[in-house]
Formats: C-alpha cells, sequence, structure tokens
C-alpha cells in the first residue's frame, strides 16, 4: 500500500484491469465528465450467427399546437357536458326568463310562458315544454295572440335546428289558438316575424303528433277570405296516424260562405312509409269539390298525389272564391289529378264536362307577386254552340234556352250585356290555349276552333281567335284593355273566301248552282264594359267582298221582283239556271254605334243591286232597303226595294213597300185615264244601270270610290243611302228621321 500523497506510477498497472483504449488521465487533471458510451453497430444474423439486440426507441413528445388543440377540445366538451347535464338535471327551467327575453326581442312580439317551462337535451334532441304560452300579434293585426297553447310539448331534431331546419320529431299541442293574418295591403302576414315582407305559410314537417282541441282562424282582407277550422283529435305513432285526423271549418270568400270538411284516414295496413290518406270536402256557391289521395306527410303537401272531383253549376262560382274571373257555363263536372309543386298547383289528366260539351286538358296555378297565373292548355272534342254563349256575354240559361231579352219598351236585344268583371281581372294573369275540334251548330258549319288567350295586367287579348266555317276561316284579333275605367276593345276579325252556298245552307239556301264566295273583314274600336256597351259605342268598318261566281237564280230574282222574269223563267223549268255575279260589296262605316251602308253594291251580268240605309247597335234595330237595277229591259219589273227592318233578333222583311205601291197607283190611274194596257208602263223597267269596276268593289272601297266600268263615279251609291231626293242628295228629314230610329237608347 502506498503512502498517502504519492502518484501511481504507470508500470503499477495491471493490464489486465485497464482498458487498452482508454485514455490514460494523469492524477493530478482536472476532473472531467465521462465520455458518453458509443452505440454498439448492429449486427445481423447473417454476419456471426448471433441474435441481433432490439432496440427500443423513446415516445416522441405531441407538438405544442396539436396538445393545446386537444385541450381546448376537452375543456369544450366537458362545458357541453356540463352544461348537458345541469339542464338534464334541472330540465333547463331557470331558462325560461332568458327565453321569454330573447324570443321576445328577435321576434318583435311579446312572448310569454305562464306556467311550467322545460328546455333541455333529452338525450341528443331538443326537448321543448311549455304551459300558458302565449306569442301576441303585430300591432297591426290588433290586440290578441297569433298564438297560445295550455300545453306544448315537442322534441326537435338537434342537428335539423342547427342547420335552419325545421322537422319536428314528436309534437304534443293541447288546446292550442292560432291566428294567421295578412294586413290589408296584403304585404305582411302575423307568422312572418321582424319588420320584412310576409312570406308564404310553411308548415314544420311534423312526423308524429298528438293535437287536441285546436282552433286555426286565417283572415286575408285583400283577398276578403276568412275561415275559421277546428282540429278535433290527431293521435300519430311512426308517421301512422292510429285514429283519424279530423277537421271541420266555415268561412266566407268574396263574401261567398262556405264550409269544409275532412279527415286524414290512415290505417297501417294500407298505408306504408308514412304516407297520410286525404279526404277533404269543400261546398261553396252550388259548388262541391272533393279532394282525395295521399300525403307524404301529415302536415307535408309538397309532391302530393291527389285527385280532384268539382261539379256544380257555374264553374264561375268555384273561381269567384279566389278572386278569379272565368266566363260563366252551364251545369259541369270535372276530374283531374292533383299535386303541389313548389309554388304551383297543378291538375293533370282534367278531363270532364260542361253543358253539353267536353273538355280536358290541364290547368296550373302558379302563386306568386304580383298576382297569380294561371296556366291552361286545354282540348275539346265537340262542343255545343249553347255553351260557347256565356264566353261572350250570354247567361247560362239564355244560352241555354235561346231566350230573347225584351226590354221594358217591348224591344227585343240579343247582343250581351254582361259586365267584364275589371277587378277580378286584376287579382291574376293567364295564358290559355284551347282548341275545339268540332262545334255543334244548327246553322252555323264551325270547326276546328282554335283559341290563345293571354291576360297581363288586366290587358286581355284574343289572338288568334281562329275556326273554320263553310270550308273558310275566321280569325280574329281582340284586344281588351282594363287598366283604365273605360275598357277599350279593338275589334279586327277576317273572313277568308267562304262558299256562300255552304255558308248559307243552313238558312235554307241551296247550294246547287251557286259557287260565289265571300270573305269579310270587321275593324272596329269600342269603349264599355260589355259586347254590348263596347259595340254601341264603336267606331269603324265592316266589308263583305263577293268576288266573281255565280247564285241560284231564284235568289236574285226574288230581291229585285223582277216579275216578268222570273215567271217566264219558271215556266221554263229554268228556276235552277245560275246567274253570274261579277262582283259584290256589302259595306258599312260604323260611327259611335250606328253603321251606314257604304256602299251595299252588287253587278250581276243582268242587274246592279244597290242598298242603302244600315242599323244601330245601340238598340239593336235594322233599316236596311235593296233595290235592283236591270241591265236589259224588262216588262214587268217592281223596281222598288225590298225593305229589311226590326231588329236584330227579330228582323222583318217588307216586300210591298211604298215605292212599290206608289207604282201600283201610277198604273191604276194610267188605267183609267189612258188605257188598261197603260197601266204596264208604271212596271217596265229600261235596263239603264250602270255596269260597275269591281276593282274598288273587290278593294272593299268606300262608296265616294266606286266607279262604272267607263271609270265615271257612281251617282246611285251614298253615304247610307240610294234613295235620292231631286237634287240627287237625301233631304234634312230623311236623315234626321233614320238618325231618330237609329238613336233610340233603351
Amino acid at each position: 500500500m502506498q503512502p498517502a500523497g504519492t502518484r501511481y506510477a504507470p508500470e503499477s498497472f495491471d493490464p489486465i484491469m485497464v482498458d487498452r483504449e482508454s485514455p490514460i488521465v494523469p492524477a493530478d487533471a482536472d476532473p472531467v465528465d465521462p465520455p458518453e458510451p458509443k452505440p454498439a453497430p448492429p449486427r445481423g444474423d447473417a454476419e456471426d450467427g448471433r441474435e441481433s439486440a432490439e432496440t427500443v426507441a423513446e415516445p416522441r413528445p405531441l407538438p405544442r399546437p396539436l396538445r393545446l388543440a386537444l385541450r381546448i377540445v376537452g375543456g369544450i366538451l366537458l362545458a357541453l357536458f356540463l352544461a348537458w347535464a345541469i339542464l338534464y338535471i334541472t330540465k333547463g327551467r331557470f331558462l325560461k326568463g332568458t327565453f321569454e327575453r330573447i324570443a321576445s326581442s328577435n321576434s318583435g312580439r311579446d312572448v310569454k310562458v305562464a306556467g311550467d317551462f322545460q328546455f333541455y337535451f333529452n338525450p341528443i334532441n331538443l326537448k321543448y315544454v311549455s304551459e300558458g304560452l302565449t306569442v301576441s300579434n303585430p300591432a297591426w293585426a290588433g290586440t290578441g295572440d297569433f298564438f297560445a297553447a295550455k300545453r306544448i310539448e315537442m322534441n326537435v331534431s338537434t342537428l335539423s335546428f342547427i342547420w335552419g331546419g325545421r322537422r319536428i320529431n314528436t309534437l304534443d299541442l293541447q288546446q292550442g289558438a292560432i291566428d294567421l293574418a295578412w294586413d290589408e295591403a296584403g304585404k305582411r302576414n302575423s307568422w312572418t316575424f321582424g319588420e320584412k315582407d310576409g312570406e308564404p305559410l310553411d308548415i314544420p314537417l311534423i312526423r308524429k303528433a298528438i293535437v287536441a282541441g285546436t282552433r286555426v282562424r286565417y283572415r286575408d282582407p285583400k283577398m276578403a277570405v276568412a275561415a275559421t277550422v277546428a282540429i278535433d283529435t290527431v293521435k300519430a305513432t311512426d308517421e301512422k296516424f292510429d285514429n283519424a285526423i279530423r277537421f271541420r271549418g266555415e268561412g266566407v270568400a268574396r263574401r261567398t260562405p262556405f264550409t269544409l270538411w275532412g279527415a286524414l284516414l290512415s290505417p297501417n295496413d294500407t298505408v306504408a312509409g308514412g304516407r297520410n290518406q286525404l279526404a277533404l270536402r269543400l261546398n261553396a256557391a252550388r259548388t262541391r269539390a272533393d279532394i282525395t289521395g295521399t300525403l307524404p306527410g301529415a302536415t307535408q303537401i309538397e309532391g302530393a298525389d291527389l285527385h280532384a272531383d268539382v261539379r256544380g253549376e257555374n264553374l264561375a262560382d268555384m273561381f269567384s272564391i279566389a278572386g278569379i274571373a272565368v266566363p260563366d257555363t252551364r251545369r259541369y263536372h270535372l276530374r283531374s289529378a292533383l299535386t303541389k309543386a313548389g309554388n304551383e298547383w297543378r291538375f293533370t289528366a282534367l278531363h270532364g264536362t260542361f253543358g253539353d260539351s267536353d273538355l280536358a286538358g290541364r290547368l296550373t296555378v302558379r302563386m306568386g307577386k304580383p298576382r297569380l297565373f294561371l296556366d291552361a292548355d286545354l282540348q275539346t272534342r265537340s262542343l255545343d254552340i249553347v255553351d260557347v254563349g256565356p264566353f261572350i256575354g250570354y247567361s247560362p240559361a239564355q244560352s241555354a234556352s235561346g231566350d230573347v231579352v225584351v226590354t221594358a219598351k217591348g224591344r227585343p236585344r240579343i247582343l250581351p250585356d254582361a259586365p267584364l268583371r275589371t277587378d277580378a281581372l286584376a287579382n291574376f294573369d293567364a295564358q290559355l290555349k284551347w282548341k275545339v275540334a268540332r262545334v255543334r251548330a244548327e246553322k252555323l258549319p264551325l270547326s276546328d276552333v282554335t283559341l290563345g288567350l293571354s291576360l297581363d295586367d288586366r290587358l286581355l287579348k284574343l289572338a288568334p281567335l281562329s275556326f273554320a266555317m263553310a270550308r273558310g276561316t275566321v280569325t280574329s284579333n281582340v284586344t281588351i284593355n282594363a287598366r283604365d275605367p273605360a275598357v277599350v276593345t279593338d275589334y279586327d276579325i277576317r273572313l277568308s273566301p267562304t262558299p256562300m252556298g255552304t255558308l248559307l245552307a243552313g238558312f235554307g239556301v241551296e247550294q246547287s248552282g251557286t259557287s260565289g264566295t265571300v270573305k269579310a273583314r270587321v275593324n272596329m274600336r269600342g269603349t264599355g264594359n260589355s259586347v254590348r256597351k263596347s259595340l254601341a259605342s264603336a267606331s269603324g268598318r265592316i266589308a263583305i267582298v263577293i268576288p266573281r261566281g255565280t247564285m241560284w237564280t231564284r235568289n236574285v230574282q226574288l230581291s229585285e221582283l223582277d216579275i216578268g222574269l222570273f215567271i217566264q223563267k219558271m215556266f221554263e223549268k229554268k228556276l235552277e239556271k245560275p246567274v253570274e255575279i261579277n262582283c259584290g260589296l256589302i259595306a258599312f262605316t260604323v260611327r259611335d254605334g250606328i253603321a251606314a251602308a257604304d256602299p251595299i253594291l252588287i253587278d250581276t251580268t243582268k242587274n246592279v243591286m244597290l242598298g242603302r240605309g244600315g242599323f244601330s247597335f245601340r238598340n239593336e234595330s235594322l233599316d236596311l232597303a235593296f233595290r235592283a237595277d236591270g241591265k236589259k229591259f224588262s216588262l214587268f219589273s217592281g223596281q222598288s226595294p225590298v225593305g229589311i227592318g226590326g231588329y236584330f233578333a227579330r228582323p222583318a222583311i217588307d216586300v210591298i213597300s211604298p215605292e212599290l205601291l206608289g207604282r201600283a197607283g201610277a198604273g191604276v190611274g194610267l188605267a183609267a185615264a189612258v188605257n188598261p194596257l197603260a197601266a204596264v208602263l208604271a212596271f217596265v223597267d229600261v235596263g239603264d244601270a250602270k255596269s260597275t269596276d269591281c276593282g274598288p268593289v273587290l278593294a272593299g272601297a268606300h262608296a265616294r270610290a266606286q266607279r262604272d266600268t267607263k271609270g265615271r263615279p257612281r251617282d246611285d251609291v251614298g253615304r247610307g243611302t240610294t234613295a235620292k231626293s231631286e237634287d240627287g242628295k237625301r233631304s234634312r228629314e230623311e236623315r234626321k228621321e233614320q238618325r231618330k230610329k237609329f238613336l233610340g237608347i233603351f
């Protein structure tokens, strides 16, 4: 053992105890940390056949941001759990005051809960219970509550609630009262909260419900609708109602009382997937409507599969409840499929009858602003002419019976006087297409009717309005402007060349030997809210043009009362020999409802037929006279006008005119003073009629533009008359008398 303070000599080291690779540190050197051992290099099994040692890596710590995020999430979950636990234990009753305050502030209404209040998660969905809940009406709706219930309990889907959905899993409503109302202007309603304009009523989707003793009231002053509906009982499980939902209500629409009642019927053995059977009946104004089918849910109408069966005395009654004006009809019965898509009610596969006519097609009612919109595409195979009467203003009863209205002064009247419902036209717009294959009419051969109707803010257009008549075509364009109180109507009606024989066959005229054609145009404008008032004030022109053709002899001979030629042809059995027509024009200039002949001129190979007078839309009177001047000498000719008088409804033909009686008197005088044979001279026609230049005639020109074949102005046609005084003009007394006759208003 070496003494203290001595140092070891190098030779004193035991080579066995010392690592040869370790550095030798002198004893007096400063102490240092021992070097870290180097890790042993890995040795594979293939190198020395020895088993490799496994190295266990130490876990790395999570990044600081992630650790912070996890701590925040954990805190939130813990807070939510604590909040859930507190709400679940307390049922959220302590939130009653907060609920009233927040609900009142956000809705702008007074929201109060008189009794128990609960609001909590159970366990995930929201559970809400309140007793004595009241929500006041907006100030403009007056006093009272928008909603009140003795008790309401709901289970609401939390996710649906968060994302703005409105799905109610279960609802228990006891003795509820709901007041749905629009303001006078139709801009705000009681179920739209806040200061924004009123939105359509959107009922939440309710999957399971129990509702009892609930009353719903609806008011819409602008549409003049008020109704109250009471729900008796509702009990539902798993979207299938164990008991029927029965409801009953009554109200008034457009001063028309109505009643409704129905039920949701969903027996479990017939309903699958939560679809509910609906049965609804509505009675109003001689109309019964039955709606049946299935709903996707108890409160869901979108995509419903329904069927409508509507019948009544007059189709206009049903539409009037909604403030929509349609023409009157006779008794009707219509069926259709019915569904709702968005803001549209769609009536498809529509079919039925009105009067003695059939009807099919589709109808869409689109709810929107500023007006609702009707879009219809209809077809009729066979239309009875009587059923058309109401479309132009005849009442259904009058159209069916054919009765003529007689005024207090005993004058008959046939022009329709039903007023246009301009107030109702302001409530809706419309687009209509209607095609009629055949029209059943005793005297008018009508077919292939096409009606296009458009209504845009009280501007009504009937274009095109066309139909085939006696192998011709009538095309009309009628515009009714009801935007101003003075309703203005423009008439533009055209008749393409039509065979006269076919056209007049229904009036007893034989077609054999008649090959003449006619074409016509009516162009007028009138003011008034009915057909009669509009025509009574109308001004314009009416023209009927007859191009070259032939007509059965008897028709012409009777019109000119050429007794000699008529008897001669009758004895020679040439009664049906045609007379050739060169050209003809029957035209009237209309001023303030009075039509004057301008001109009436028909030129044939043997005579020239002239007309004078006119008619009045004001009192529907007729005052026409026709006279035929021969182009050839005739021994026996009346040479006097054939008069047509009376009224549109009851015309009268006068073949014994004053002129004819005057000629007979002159003949008697000549026979007494000279010789009996001299009486014949009073009936001789020297045949000096001037042939007509057909150019102005076929162009429908006025009387002043008419010429003879030599280009000279005609002096036998004038302003509504061919009767002349000594100076070739109508006397003042005659003009006053004719105007007095036409101006009789009743």
